[in-house]
């Protein structure tokens, strides 16, 4: 399974909807219903690890999630953070051992650092391994203030560099999406908001990859606390619940 089959999901008016997973289990579990490529999230790597996110602190976690799941029978992207070192160099080599388990693709988000060292890893990604599938995503939305003409000046910027698709968290607005989908010719990448555009809805808009992100990861956190605090008030559990036997083929 390649990058390129992978570049061929994010098909106009059909978005690849990719979820994300943290480990083994959930990766699988995910494949299970039917989803073809599959992601990463670097809040739950780096949560389950006990370690910060966006903090470059998680490089061995990933590319050892990235080895247990890259030669599964589904497209896996990887969620590289910044590329865990603002030597693009050492970028494209990090892209270069993803690659080498199985990974079709990277995300790699500037953290609203300097667009030109950002758009200077994505080249070395795109130098190192031509084959990638490169999310360059950034986060003026996502941490910072959503300044439209920003966002434009770094996507143009990474696209330029040789990103395969943009990505920008923390878009909800209709009218920005639809303008920045029709902007470039790369696929736009948005995160799936429970309170803003449905899936259906950003399809329309011209979106072809919606991202889960952290969402999975932290509902299933929410549903271990449910179920803890029922249990504890004499209350029996609700939801969905695999059975012990199903988590075990998961292996």
């Amino acid at each position: 399974m390649t990058a390129t089959a992978f570049a061929a999901l994010h098909r106009a008016g059909e978005p690849l909807l990719l979820p994300c997973a943290w480990d083994h289990a959930s990766a699988f579990a995910l494949a299970g219903q039917g989803f073809g490529a599959v992601g990463t999230t670097s809040l739950g790597v780096a949560a389950a690890g006990g370690l910060p996110d966006g903090a470059s602190a998680t490089r061995d976690e990933t590319l050892r999630l990235a080895l247990a799941l890259g030669s599964a029978p589904f497209l896996l992207s990887v969620d590289a953070e910044d590329g865990f070192s603002d030597d693009p160099d050492q970028v494209g080599e990090f892209a270069r051992e993803l690659a080498a388990v199985g990974a079709v693709g990277i995300n790699l988000e500037d953290a609203l650092g300097p667009a030109d060292r950002h758009a200077a890893k994505i080249a070395a990604v795109r130098s190192a391994v031509p084959g990638l599938f490169v999310n360059a995503r950034t986060d003026t939305y996502w941490s910072g203030d959503g300044d439209p003409a920003e966002t434009l000046r770094r996507l143009t910027a990474y696209r330029e560099a040789g990103a395969d698709g943009v990505f920008v968290p923390g878009l909800t607005d209709p009218g920005r999406i639809a303008a920045l989908a029709a902007h470039f010719d790369v696929p736009l990448n948005v995160l799936y908001s429970p309170t803003g555009p449905t899936l259906a809805h950003l399809a329309d808009l011209g979106v072809r990859r919606v991202s889960l992100g952290s969402l999975l990861y932290r509902r299933a956190l929410g549903a271990a606390l449910e179920t803890a605090t029922a249990v504890r008030a004499g209350r029996t559990p609700e939801g969905a619940t695999p059975a012990y036997d199903e988590v075990r083929a998961l292996g």
